[in-house]
């Protein structure tokens, strides 16, 4: 009997229908149809996920373009009370507490609800943001943020993991990281549109930042509902409007079965939850994701600050010379994501971009005029970026099993966003315009990026050649094998 044949069970426990049921159950499909149904995935997953990722980044950053445009005179924010860092780390403090029961109210509620419905919730959120009279209520507004955001990227790179097998996965967590690069490309350009409405209704320009952007999220959470398809799992995922029949979805199945083995999901508990817990490599995987957010976060909440007051641009260049090292980045960030897939390898291109990252931070901080420092910027830009969704690649292809990795997806996120926090505080204002004790956080964490794969490299080969001789399982399964 074949994997399709078998019932499956919800998250509950109860049985689903049986795949067998329908005739049309299992249908074998050309080189050329298979494809035809991955790119259809593609086109509905990976860009809507995408899209709303894209507009959470902006919702979480746009704070650094309201900076910019009077938001901290407004507000009474000062280097005194440093209450824009404050205002900035919030975020992330119900970030990572909310992480946890985000990934579980994903699988509970289906990504069709759950998802859209955080997503239309911190739109409403940051509209607020754009009404509030002191920098204290800005503080709450980003602590409910964080805590709608939360649920968002762990249940959305875990649906995705659940649609595609391990080396298809690069290239589309690159996609997803792209499009987010977009809106890192394109915030500073909206911001300054936006801050051109400065007095219409009483309202200053940075107030209207907030409100357009918020309210714009918020119609994307309906696009959010319509388009996002449940897990491949659910009986109901062939009657996704415009999406796959039952044999295609079917076939995705047994197609991720046949290269991880973890497609049936076992019941919720928390001890199967917390069980993956005992695996070292969570934690590990989570440490260098922390040190890859730590410049990812700085850039994304200081750069507009950085080109004003440490390179000289005025507000205006400012909010629109942060578009091109991002528009750079997604380039070189899907180039690397495509590659990385094609050569089933990880490690060696986190090394290689570690290295490009350490040195437009050098750049960055020590060229001898603005052009140079600015081409640092972007070199910089493009080895961070492009280290995200490779290093959760490189967890999700090392790590098997459903609940395992939606622990682990957990863990990852929550400390990333501990790397927010450290970002969020590393380039103070008064260290402008040279920045020098952020510029030495961002290479500590390259350089400890650089020893953390170093090591999974080793481990993973000597692993591998022991599973080769039969004297280890990895990961339970006598066929599975790490990527390097």
């Amino acid at each position: 009997m074949s994997f399709a044949d078998e019932k499956k069970s919800d998250l509950y426990g109860n049985e689903a229908v049986e795949a067998s049921e329908e005739a049309t159950d299992i249908i074998e499909y050309s080189e050329a149809e298979q494809k035809k149904i991955i790119h259809r995935i593609d086109r509905r997953l990976v860009i809507i996920t995408g899209i709303i990722y894209c507009i959470s980044i902006i919702d979480r950053s746009n704070i650094g373009s309201a900076a910019v445009a009077g938001m901290p005179k407004d507000l009474g924010m000062n280097t005194k009370n440093n209450a824009y860092s404050i205002a900035t780390l919030m975020f992330f403090v119900s970030y990572i507490f909310f992480e946890a029961p985000g990934v579980v109210g994903c699988r509970k509620f289906g990504p069709r609800v759950f998802l859209p419905v955080i997503c239309l919730l911190w739109g409403i959120c940051v509209t607020c943001m754009g009404l509030v009279k002191t920098w204290q209520q800005l503080l709450g507004m980003r602590l409910i943020l964080g805590a709608l955001e939360a649920g968002y990227f762990p249940g959305a790179s875990y649906l995705l993991s659940t649609w595609y097998n391990r080396y298809e996965l690069g290239r589309r967590f690159a996609a997803f990281y792209v499009i987010g690069s977009v809106a890192n490309a394109f915030t500073g350009i909206m911001a300054y549109g936006l801050m051109q409405m400065n007095g219409v209704g009483g309202l200053a320009g940075w107030r209207w930042i907030f409100i357009i952007e918020g309210l714009l999220t918020c119609v994307i959470a309906v696009f959010g509902y319509i388009f996002i398809p449940p897990f491949p799992d659910d009986p109901n995922a062939h009657k996704t409007w415009g999406f796959l029949n039952r044999s295609e979805v079917n076939y995705v199945i047994r197609k991720v079965e046949a290269d991880r083995g973890d497609t049936q999901l076992e019941p919720f508990t928390l001890s199967r939850f917390f069980q993956g817990g005992k695996d070292w490599k969570c934690f590990a995987f989570g440490m260098m994701i922390c040190m890859c957010t730590i410049p990812a976060y700085a850039l994304a909440f200081f750069l507009p600050l950085i080109l004003n007051q440490g390179m000289g641009y005025s507000v205006a260049k400012a909010q629109l010379m942060t578009a091109p090292p991002y528009i750079i980045q997604a380039v070189y960030q899907f180039t690397f994501g495509y590659v990385s897939d094609n050569y089933r390898a990880r490690g060696p291109f986190i090394i290689f971009n570690c290295v490009l990252e350490i040195m437009g931070l050098a750049v960055m901080g020590w060229a001898p005029n603005v052009g140079g420092r600015y081409f640092g910027v972007i070199m910089t830009c493009c080895g961070m970026a492009a280290n995200l969704p490779l290093v959760f690649t490189y967890q999700s292809n090392n790590v098997r099993g459903q609940w395992k990795r939606a622990f682990s997806s957990t863990i990852m996120v929550s400390m990333a966003a501990v790397g927010g926090i450290i970002g969020s505080l590393v380039f103070r204002p008064q260290d402008a315009p040279s920045y020098r004790p952020g510029l030495y956080t961002c290479f500590t964490g390259a350089i400890l990026t650089i020893l953390l794969t170093a090591f999974f490299i080793v481990y993973f080969k000597w692993a591998n050649k022991k599973a080769d001789r039969g004297e280890k399982v990895l990961e339970g399964s006598e066929s599975f094998r790490y990527t390097i």
